[in-house]
């Protein structure tokens, strides 16, 4: 089902698509609405329970992808979910959530970026990460294309190695970083095609990538810090060519088998738990042995000749 979900994404053109993403927000929304009414909500006490039941601990990291409408309607929106994780986590954990401004094709993004703002570029990855950023103690990473807000006594120190770097995916960034910390990764009603950021920490760490997945041109970036102030560096963005091809959720097997991931339920919500380091283990041994990326799960790489590469 999953490779037939890509082709259909990859191939389908973007207003019939956006079209399509439309009518579902309107039949969810209705759902959800229709919970509500019957008293149907879910509440912090039922997803505190529901976490720890799925493994998580005092201490944790974990970096948290969300559909929110996929939990039901939670008592208080968004504070529901997050006062759930940071409570079960506890003073000793951390809790990361992605929060690019940019919900489409980087290509298209960056080219019409004047200013990435560190406080006013909202978040465009659902309504718990903008609600998250915007906590006086999360930090906010520099990242323009991928930038990660962080909570916990080591903030600074997951979301500082994004600054003034060409990607995001690097063994500095945030994504690395919870790898390091042997954190978790949460995806609540969404897998790895349409939450996949991790992945991308492969084709930064091995030389010689099969793929050009990145754009040829550097673009150049203004990043306006919380005390107003402009840092100008220039990144690398993803070949939109190069992205239809992505297969995700093809990698799933693979890390289940193996006991990097396993699929349980929390509230209304199907989830994926990740072990972070053994993600990008798994990653790496599976690329090195038999060539597999998320844009082959067989591991036979071709390499395509695209236009502008």
């Amino acid at each position: 089902m999953g490779k037939i979900r890509d082709v259909i994404r990859a191939s389908m053109p973007d207003h019939l698509l956006n079209a399509f993403r439309r009518w579902k927000k309107q039949r969810r929304n209705l759902r959800l609405e229709k919970m509500r009414e019957t008293g149907n909500v879910v509440t912090k006490e039922q997803l505190i329970n529901d976490l720890a039941a799925i493994g998580l601990r005092a201490g944790d990291a974990v970096l948290v992808h969300c559909a929110m409408s996929s939990l039901g309607p939670l008592e208080e929106g968004p504070k529901t979910l997050v006062d759930a994780l940071v409570e079960v986590i506890g003073e000793n954990g951390h809790l990361l959530m992605p929060t690019s401004p940019n919900p489409a094709m980087q290509l298209d993004y960056i080219r019409n970026l004047d200013t990435f703002d560190l406080v006013n570029s909202p978040s465009k990855m659902g309504a718990v990460t903008e609600y998250f950023r915007k906590l006086p103690e999360v930090k906010r990473s520099f990242s323009p294309t991928e930038p990660v807000a962080a909570w916990g006594k080591d903030a600074n120190w997951f979301v500082e190695g994004h600054y003034k770097k060409e990607t995001p995916y690097d063994e500095y960034s945030p994504f690395a970083r919870l790898a390091q910390r042997e954190g978790k990764i949460l995806y609540i009603g969404v897998s790895l095609i349409n939450a996949g950021t991790s992945l991308h920490m492969l084709e930064d760490a091995v030389d010689n990538f099969p793929l050009p997945v990145y754009f040829p041109e550097l673009f150049p970036v203004r990043v306006k810090d919380d005390r107003g102030v402009i840092h100008q560096w220039e990144v690398k963005v993803h070949n939109p060519e190069v992205s239809k091809l992505r297969r995700c959720d093809d990698l799933l097997p693979i890390f289940e088998k193996n006991g990097t991931a396993f699929h349980a339920k929390i509230a209304n919500a199907k989830v994926w738990v990740f072990d972070a380091k053994k993600m990008m283990d798994t990653m790496l041994d599976e690329y090195r042995e038999f060539g597999v990326t998320m844009y082959d799960a067989k591991g036979r790489p071709k390499t395509p000749i695209f236009r502008g590469t």
